[in-house]
């Protein structure tokens, strides 16, 4: 526990009392209606977005994840996210423009404007629940699970305090501030959320008991954890590092954030764009500062803390009043900021809270527009009107607050919930690409695979038969249990498919004459449109998707070569950092030149 000066109350008071001001600010306005509350009127600017959802990932959860697989695992390690990137690219040079032109007020609204019938319906207000509640309320509780920890090292508060104290705050301004809230306070909340996190790294590598980066980089804890990429004589950290989530993961998996085919509230934040440009742009910028440049600060504070706190067992000797259910190598980026000096201590725990109230704002408002716009009003009360429908929208959100705090209280660490929500979205990816540029398609495609993986998922956690397939004593490797899961649902969903009456041409010409997703997939639909002397093909937009896919693969290079750059400049590998630097120099020159052509085509 630490002792806060005068003005360390001071910057986070003032931290609060800002965010507080713009909920209560914004509010009579998002209470007009729900197309308010929920996306602003659909008029916000891309920087604004982008940054919102910077914002949004910059949890307390993410920093305490780094530092929990770095310290285990090295810096590598970091493969389980970063390979996500070429998801995040997808969905800006390829799903950005076609989720804009839905015109949906939601990503689940999208299940009704792609499918037809009483399945399409079903699939609408069960992803509702099940996306809005079940897994949102997942996320929630592993965020506020990083601020118990945070308040636990830094505070001495019991769980429950932390709970109150921050969550009461981040709700109240939620509910009363509506999207438009929530926007405005992220983009104070990432710049306070930047300068804490760099900050604490600079600071915190050059204390004493590290002795500056050179002295870091060189001890005996750090030496064997900097590698960039995985060991590849070590071929089970290689496979389940860097194949698993480049070959399989990043397109095959559902995971809040990095959904294939784009979802969630990034695709919120898309649909509340002007347009399709500022929806791209929004996207962009969020994938550059999401991959390329933020993760340093807390990668740093993670090999520091290897020389102050090199175990468990030293965490909990300097920190015995941690709870022992609680104790786990994630709690050492926390021990390390106790380390700080008074103001700059206080602008680090702002920015802790900012993390919290982002992240957390972010997902109540994005959770409750599904159990409103996707549930309560389809399946509940189709005639409510707009001021029920943002009331409703109010009492969710304090509700999904309660139970994302109470869950909280139950879980040890944030991988663990990582592997649990990567595990049950397994196998459900390729459909959320594909369903945009393959007719067939349909409502029982998406429905099976949504049971199929959650099924397998639950059999191999919590029964006996994960320990049958998998682990030393199983049939196959640990690593082999993703790609199960997904084989075995994809097999799933193919059979029901082919099985599974095709979605009636009257949806799925509809569906292509709002969105123009083009390609040989839809070509059996255009064909019978033409035959009923249907015009459903806007001939002044070419198909932008092969342009978008260079663009995508141009886009990593720049992106992981910005990333590889500061690493190896920090490691002071000159040579290496200047060549990647060259790469993303040239790549950037290419990206502009093939970003140009996609427009034009958008256009």
């Amino acid at each position: 526990m630490i002792d806060l000066s005068s003005l360390d109350f001071f910057l986070i008071i003032l931290f609060f009392a800002i965010t507080l001001f713009i909920g209560i600010y914004v509010s009579k306005k998002s209470g007009k209606s729900s197309a308010e509350y929920f996306l602003s009127g659909r008029n916000m600017p891309w920087w604004l977005l982008g940054i919102s959802m910077v914002a949004t990932t910059f949890s307390t959860d993410t920093p305490n994840f780094v530092t929990d697989i770095v310290r285990k695992d090295g810096v590598s390690s970091n493969w389980m996210w970063w390979a996500f990137l070429i998801t995040g690219l997808l969905t800006v040079f390829v799903y950005a423009k076609l989720w804009r032109k839905s015109q949906v007020n939601t990503d689940i609204e999208f299940y009704e404007l792609r499918y037809g019938g009483s399945p399409g319906r079903f699939l609408r207000g069960f992803r509702a629940v099940y996306l809005g509640l079940l897994f949102n309320v997942f996320a929630m509780a592993g965020v506020t699970l990083a601020a118990i920890k945070i308040g636990s090292i830094m505070l001495g508060l019991q769980p429950w305090e932390t709970i109150v104290y921050a969550g009461t705050i981040t709700v109240f301004f939620s509910a009363l501030g509506g999207f438009k809230g929530v926007v405005y306070t992220d983009f104070i909340l990432f710049f306070t959320a930047m300068a804490g996190a760099i900050g604490a790294a600079y600071y915190l590598v050059n204390i004493p008991e590290v002795g500056g980066l050179t002295n870091m980089l060189e001890h005996a804890n750090v030496v064997d954890k900097l590698s960039i990429l995985p060991d590849f004589s070590n071929t089970e950290a290689l496979i389940t590092l860097l194949v698993i989530p480049l070959a399989v993961q990043w397109w095959s998996t559902w995971f809040p954030g990095a959904e294939p085919g784009g979802g969630g509230y990034i695709a919120q934040r898309m649909l509340a764009a002007k347009d399709e440009n500022h929806a791209i742009g929004a996207t962009l910028f969020f994938n550059i500062m999401h991959y390329a440049l933020r993760p340093w600060p807390w990668i740093i504070v993670a090999l520091a803390s290897l020389v102050v706190f090199p175990d468990i067992a030293s965490i909990q000797e300097a920190f015995p009043n941690v709870p022992e259910d609680k104790l786990g190598h994630d709690l050492a980026y926390s021990a390390m900021l106790t380390k700080l000096p008074h103001g700059l201590l206080g602008l680090v725990l702002a920015s802790l809270v900012a993390a919290y109230m982002s992240t957390i704002s972010t997902h109540l408002n994005w959770g409750a527009s599904y159990i409103v716009n996707d549930f309560y009003k389809q399946q509940i009360n189709k005639t409510a009107s707009e001021k029920t429908l943002v009331t409703v929208g109010r009492i969710t959100t304090v509700v999904l607050m309660l139970l994302s705090a109470l869950f909280a209280l139950y879980l040890k660490n944030a991988q663990e919930l990582f592997n649990i929500i990567i595990m049950f979205g397994a196998g459900t990816g390729l459909i959320f690409i594909l369903r945009w540029f393959w007719w067939r398609i349909n409502a029982w495609t998406e429905i099976s695979a949504m049971i199929a993986s959650g099924v397998l998922s639950l059999l191999i956690k919590f029964t006996s038969l994960g320990d049958i397939l998998f682990g030393d004593s199983g049939i196959m490797p640990n690593w082999a249990q993703i790609p199960f899961v997904v084989i075995v649902t994809t097999i799933i969903w193919l059979i029901v498919t082919y099985i599974s009456k095709p979605e009636s041409s009257e949806v799925l010409q509809s569906f292509y004459k709002r969105t123009q997703p083009g390609g040989p997939g839809w070509s059996k639909v255009i064909s019978e449109a033409a035959q009923d002397n249907k015009d459903i093909v806007d001939s002044t937009e070419g198909w932008s998707v092969p342009s978008g896919i260079v663009a995508m693969l141009l886009g990593c290079v720049l992106i992981y070569s910005i990333m590889f750059a500061t690493g190896y400049w920090i490691y002071g590998k000159n040579t290496l950092a200047l060549s990647l630097t060259a790469s993303a120099i040239i790549s950037s020159y290419l990206l502009i030149r093939t970003w140009k052509k996609i427009r034009a085509k958008i256009l």
